[in-house]
């Protein structure tokens, strides 16, 4: 049990586990998915339709990723925004999809020897914290669908990121690929708006 301090009192706070699982849905369609996804359009393909199959399921906003083996592109795990589901704020489907991946994998570091050499694919560029997590997860490379400004362009806050966030990435010897079919996957996101979708961040417009 931990204590805390909260309006100048001392509260007793019982710990409680969290867990943090797919949706339903997700495992058949995990199952049905190809053996192998050779080229980049082919991996961002099925990863736009897993954010599709996000929104009809209606499980969390309009956001997916998943992690393949850059070298044969067979696919290792996959993640889907659940932060409505779930009601945390931290459920984004990269941060899913990298969880996946080092629990399958078994290891924290993407990156350890003996480890297939690791790509994230995601159907947005990553927002600020989902960009914080990719250092250190240990991926090889990263590729996007759509752009920074597409989500902002239908509300969502995709918080302080800097200009040159590629650069800084490839710096660290992670290769950087972005709008790899970016128009597909930007219609998701306003697919997502136009049937009434919530928009869970929208920055300041959360505060009024």
């Amino acid at each position: 049990m931990g204590k805390i301090l909260l309006r100048g009192r001392v509260c007793y706070m019982k710990t409680k586990t969290i867990k943090i699982k797919l949706p339903s849905w997700v495992e058949p369609f995990f199952k049905g998915a190809r053996e192998f996804y050779t080229t980049l359009e082919d991996r961002m393909d099925f990863v736009i339709e897993l954010s599709r199959k996000n929104i009809e399921h209606d499980s969390g906003g309009p956001f997916a990723a998943a992690v393949f083996n850059s070298k044969d592109g067979s696919l290792i795990a996959v993640g889907v925004n659940m932060v409505t589901s779930c009601g945390l704020s931290i459920a984004h489907a990269e941060i899913i999809a990298l969880m996946q991946a080092q629990s399958v994998l078994k290891s924290f570091d993407l990156g350890a020897p003996g480890l297939p050499c690791c790509e994230l694919v995601s159907s947005t560029a990553p927002c600020a914290m989902c960009l914080g997590a990719v250092p250190w997860s240990g991926v090889a490379s990263l590729v996007c669908g759509a752009r920074d400004e597409d989500a902002r362009a239908v509300g969502f806050d995709e918080g302080s990121k800097r200009r040159d966030w590629v650069k800084e990435l490839e710096i660290r010897d992670i290769a950087v690929t972005c709008d790899v079919l970016r128009s597909k996957a930007a219609a998701v996101l306003r697919e997502y708006v136009g049937k009434g979708g919530i928009v869970y961040n929208g920055g300041l417009q959360t505060r009024k």
